[in-house]
């Protein structure tokens, strides 16, 4: 007889947990992630291209950046509402994508924190925010 492993049993199992054994550690707090409203958000986005990762929509990920297109590109932001668009690259080999290789359906984007490394390099904390589609390419330099 096979066992059926699911959602149900997973559901389960977290109802038979009592709220004192399970603790959340809030990687924000709250309140520091400010609300973007739809009219925050620009026609026209600066894109970053993610080698061998995906962004989703609600996901907090750090990404270390160190390509010449994305160091511009983040440190031409705004000090307030950081809003970018991410898509992966369709080929991770290639060092310079052009907007040929990379994917055309992305994650809108909130940078939370730009971490300046010792090698040059920066890490940025992101938010995925909502999916969007790429209509077309307005420029290529100095970033997508």
């Amino acid at each position: 007889m096979k066992k059926k492993f699911g959602l149900s049993i997973l559901n389960q199992q977290m109802d038979d947990t009592n709220d004192s054994e399970v603790n959340f550690i809030p990687i924000l707090a709250e309140g520091e992630v400010p609300e973007v409203k739809k009219a925050d958000i620009p026609d026209v986005l600066p894109i970053m291209a993610l080698r061998n990762t995906v962004l989703f929509p609600g996901v907090l990920m750090p990404i270390t950046v160190g390509r010449e297109k994305s160091l511009n590109l983040i440190a031409s932001l705004p000090p307030k509402k950081k809003i970018i668009g991410v898509l992966s690259q369709v080929d991770a080999r290639i060092e310079d994508p052009s907007s040929g290789d990379l994917f055309k359906v992305g994650t809108i984007a909130q940078v939370i924190k730009v971490l300046e490394l010792p090698d040059g390099n920066s890490s940025v904390i992101l938010q995925g925010l909502s999916r969007f589609r790429v209509d077309q390419f307005v420029s290529e330099e100095p970033y997508f």
